[in-house]
């Protein structure tokens, strides 16, 4: 188990502690007490609350985030013609390739529920990457996992009819309740789909009895139902 410095209060100890845990664990990389305190003097845990941004597109991408807890969406537009590109859960890394290229943010966060964060200014990420190489394997096995995992997401909805997509989906998106928070027109643009496609397939799902839907919720009722039709094994 990872001691944890004297000097971090309780509150910021049990943050970083799951970063150190979480974040590009693996048993050949084992932090130090030192590194820890390194990622503690280097990022700044956040609270954003629901609607709020941790970034928006065309902004200096001067920092890095690391999401501890809650959702996050990732879209591009302006709130007259926003497009969905993505949803961030916890352990996600955000705007880390802009700010490595020193380029603007492509896209914009924005918190979906309550969200904490962890905050990395690139003026002080960078030396201590460079510094620490057990820090800088743990960003790049985060970073990889996260695009293999994306990777593994789109190779797995291709060549499927838009039901079995939509099915996927809010298996992948439901939390603990079996709750989804998403609007149809969302859905159909992390698919790449038509909202009427979309509509359709949540209607064919909920007169199964699938799931149940309401104003930007859809409940899963029948996890067993939604897995048989997306054609997930496990």
């Amino acid at each position: 188990m990872l001691a944890i410095p004297d000097q971090m209060d309780n509150k910021s100890a049990q943050h970083f502690a799951w970063l150190a845990s979480t974040f590009g664990r693996t048993e050949y990389l084992p932090l130090r007490p030192s590194d820890l305190e390194a990622l503690a003097e280097t990022g700044e845990v956040i609270e954003k609350y629901p609607g709020t941004h941790l970034f928006r597109s065309g902004q200096d991408a001067t920092s890095a985030y690391v999401i501890e807890s809650g959702q996050v969406e990732l879209y591009r537009g302006d709130s007259s013609h926003r497009r969905v590109i993505g949803r961030a859960h916890p352990g996600s890394v955000l705007g880390d390739i802009a700010m490595f290229r020193d380029e603007p943010y492509k896209s914009s966060a924005r918190a979906v529920n309550a969200v904490t964060a962890f905050r990395f200014d690139r003026d002080k990420l960078l030396p201590v990457l460079l510094q620490r190489p057990v820090l800088t394997l743990r960003w790049l096995v985060a970073g990889l996992t996260q695009l293999e995992s994306t990777q593994r997401r789109v190779l797995g909805l291709m060549h499927r009819t838009v039901r079995e997509q939509v099915s996927e989906l809010l298996l992948d998106e439901a939390d603990q309740r079996g709750e989804v928070h998403l609007s149809q027109s969302a859905i159909a643009d992390l698919l790449g789909a038509s909202r009427q496609t979309v509509n359709e397939a949540l209607k064919e799902l909920r007169e199964s009895g699938a799931i149940s839907t309401g104003y930007r919720l859809i409940r899963v009722e029948n996890t067993a139902a939604l897995k048989h039709t997306s054609g997930r094994t496990t």
